[in-house]
């Protein structure tokens, strides 16, 4: 008797067990699909303040996920961003005087931010970085850091030069003092076999930057590689490799629709993804869970979102996601 009443009991909860997870989720699919909150926690308020330029398509995709995190969380979520350091470090203490219940920054220019990083961790903020300054996120006091490992990411494309054969790239910098950006190159230069140098531009003046890399590719014909740092520099070098008659493999960090396609007909030859989407989501996300439970993930150590290298027989499977605009 105790035998069958232990098998029932056993069927019971597996029955259980394999639709309420499925059910969980079909709600919560509903109640965002609606603009509704998942949970009934209460209102809070989280605010992102990154270090974004204007139409930086990237940043929207960063964007994009944080505020779908917050439909279903039930947040209130206030976005606001400029290329300028100290500009960006005054928005962040504006979200401070505006009380908000969790913050989310980058930490692209560090030393920028550390001062009202301070005052917000003493006011009892919690804070969350994305993006960019992993070193320095657990010393100016957030919760953890979610992104990729900037020198791992340009390992891995040192990495991926090798195995293409190429022999001498250029590495465009399109914002100088830039922390992540010289971690990209430099860490590319490291695995690198060949020779690779860094070219600065001037990220907000697109025609310069296709001029300056056009110039370069003309001086040097034994350059055959030029890695961008950025989707939207992708395409400048792109169209300078042309003007110039440059036979340069063009690839990128970072993905959008247009980098997607260019990598499928071969106009690039590979991407780096640090799944942006996934930045802006986990964010709201790790503050919605320190602030309804005390979680946090990581264990001191960075919630790392990528580098994963696409291809040309991966960038097809994405197709439906970059045209949407969540990768």
């Amino acid at each position: 008797m105790g035998a069958v009443l232990a098998l029932v009991l056993g069927a019971s909860l597996v029955g259980c067990s394999s639709t309420g997870g499925k059910q969980a989720e079909e709600r919560e699919a509903r109640a965002a699909a609606e603009g509704r909150s998942a949970v009934d926690t209460p209102r809070w308020t989280f605010a992102m303040v990154t270090h974004s330029g204007d139409g930086d398509t990237f940043w929207d995709i960063v964007q994009r996920g944080a505020e779908q995190a917050a439909v279903k969380d039930n947040i209130k979520f206030l976005y606001s961003h400029s290329d300028e350091a100290q500009q960006q470090a005054q928005l962040v203490q504006t979200a401070i005087d505006q009380k908000v219940d969790g913050l989310i920054v980058t930490l692209a220019k560090p030393d920028a931010m550390k001062d009202v990083l301070a005052k917000a961790t003493k006011a009892g903020i919690p804070v969350i970085t994305v993006n960019s300054g992993s070193a320095e996120s657990k010393q100016f006091g957030a919760l953890t850091h979610v992104g990729q490992d900037e020198s791992i990411a340009g390992e891995a494309v040192g990495d991926e030069l090798n195995a293409r054969g190429r022999k001498k790239a250029l590495c465009i910098l399109h914002e100088q003092g830039n922390v992540g950006h010289e971690q990209r190159c430099a860490g590319a230069k490291k695995t690198f076999d060949g020779q690779m140098q860094n070219l600065y531009v001037e990220g907000t003046n697109m025609p310069d930057v296709q001029a300056s890399i056009e110039a370069k590719l003309q001086s040097d014909k034994n350059i055959d590689a030029v890695v961008t740092l950025g989707a939207p520099f992708a395409d400048a070098a792109v169209k300078a490799k042309k003007t110039a008659g440059s036979k340069a493999e063009i690839d990128t960090f970072d993905l959008n629709a247009k980098v997607a396609t260019a990598i499928q007909d071969k106009t690039l030859g590979f991407a780096v993804d640090q799944q942006p989407y996934l930045q802006g989501y986990e964010a709201v996300d790790l503050l919605w869970l320190y602030r309804f439970n005390g979680n946090a993930l990581g264990g001191g150590r960075p919630v790392l979102t990528g580098p994963q290298i696409i291809t040309s027989k991966d960038a097809a499977e994405l197709a439906e996601y970059t045209n949407r605009g969540t990768r």
